[in-house]
């Protein structure tokens, strides 16, 4: 197994432990690897999501877990990735958002699998001849 990046969908569900199958996946990688990866745009979609439920408690206690967990950033070769990304999605006619396409790029940038069960969305990437390998761990 290698180290992959994990879309904040998959990693929300981590924490939350409601799917049996993304909790076996997720303790069977952090065996092996000894700690996830994600990056700073699922810090921020998760905060947003916390804080828009009025979650502060649980936005600290988030926090307190990240020091168990790699975090990349959105550099500047990713920003343009992504940039990149983005505006070959919206001249085709199918745009995902900002999130997806800076959290994909954060990944082809690493050379990491990306985990999501945002399959379709991240599929338009790899149809568009970017090379993001996805996995699902649902």
């Amino acid at each position: 197994m290698d180290r992959a990046l994990l879309d904040t969908d998959i990693f929300s569900e981590v924490l939350k432990g409601i799917d049996r199958h993304v909790v076996a996946q997720a303790i069977a990688y952090r065996a092996i690897l000894g700690r996830y990866t994600i990056s700073t745009i699922t810090v921020l979609e998760i905060i947003k999501g916390l804080h828009k439920v009025q979650r502060e408690d649980r936005i600290q206690q988030f926090l307190d877990g990240l020091s168990t967990v790699d975090i990349l950033t959105l550099d500047v070769q990713s920003a343009e990735l992504a940039g990149r990304i983005y505006a070959d999605l919206e001249r085709t006619g199918q745009p995902i958002g900002r999130a997806d396409p800076m959290i994909a790029a954060i990944a082809l940038q690493h050379g990491l699998v990306l985990i999501t069960g945002n399959q379709a969305q991240n599929q338009r990437i790899r149809d568009l001849g970017y090379t993001l390998e996805i996995d699902n761990w649902r």
